[in-house]
């Protein structure tokens, strides 16, 4: 699968063998980095600590990109429509700080199929087959290059299994047989390669704020999104990051409150800058 998964870079085994380097798909505007403001190719918030050991002292005897374990890495989680993009574009202009977004135009369009808005049309049919693509392309992201000091990812391998996978089952949409598949891989995944996380920063967002938020903005395939199911995945959000009662978290937890309007959350990532960008020095 890792072949197949199109990684970019050298992996390693610490102390083992180093690993050759695998194919990389020509860069794209999905899921694009922005690094200093430029494309490049590839209330105050409350500090919730891990109870977890972080990532970077769990990576003895995993696969690791070589070289590249110093570099800090902050994921931006949420429901969708909780602001996630707009806290990305805000810091994508500081210095020092890749911006790496979600490959959602790699789910709209795979050879010519939109795995995602079928997903959305036939969940229990495409469900799985979505989620197998969301995992690969998000390991993608994980292990690809990092240009700067500090990268900042949205949304995560994590989330995409603890949040969405996880919903799809919880709901009866999935099928037992397909959650035990992508499962064995997430656990594979996670049991054998370095992912690391630094930090997460939970954007807070009440559903009813993300379903007005999804009106406005009229994506083709957010279009048969209700209500309830934003309430389901806020819940599991919840239930993670805030509650901790559902699964580990790899990093400490920084929460904003997010029902904000556009003035007032550019006002919070200011006032969070601070705690963000310490992330490099946890």
């Amino acid at each position: 699968m890792l072949a197949a998964a199109g990684l970019s870079g050298r992996l390693l085994v610490r102390g083992v063998r180093t690993l050759p380097p695998y194919a990389v798909s020509p860069p794209s505007l999905c899921g694009v980095a922005y690094y200093r403001g430029k494309q490049t190719p590839a209330n105050s918030g409350t500090l919730i600590p891990s109870r977890a050991l972080s990532g970077r002292q769990q990576a003895t005897g995993k696969l690791v990109r070589n070289g590249e374990d110093k570099n800090a890495v902050i994921c931006i989680e949420g429901n969708i429509a909780s602001g996630k993009t707009t806290c990305l574009e805000y810091f994508s202009n500081t210095s020092n700080i890749e911006v790496l977004t979600e490959p959602v135009c790699k789910w709209r369009n795979l050879r010519g199929h939109n795995p995602l808005g079928l997903m959305y049309q036939d969940p229990e049919r495409w469900g799985l087959t979505l989620q197998t693509y969301v995992q690969l392309t998000m390991l993608d992201r994980h292990l690809s290059t990092i240009s700067a000091p500090i990268r900042m990812i949205e949304r995560s391998i994590f989330s995409a299994k603890y949040i969405f996978v996880e919903s799809l089952f919880k709901s009866g949409k999935m099928p037992e047989v397909d959650f035990a598949v992508l499962s064995e891989w997430f656990d594979w995944i996670t049991a054998n390669i370095f992912i690391p996380v630094d930090l997460i920063v939970y954007l807070q967002t009440s559903p009813q704020t993300c379903h007005k938020r999804l009106k406005q903005r009229s994506r083709e395939e957010e279009k048969v999104i209700p209500l309830e199911y934003l309430e389901s995945i806020h819940q599991l959000h919840e239930d993670w990051l805030i509650r901790k009662s559902s699964f580990p978290l790899p990093a400490p937890v920084l929460v904003i409150p997010a029902d904000h309007d556009l003035q007032e959350m550019l006002h919070q990532f200011e006032e969070n800058r601070d705690k963000i960008l310490a992330a490099s020095s946890l």
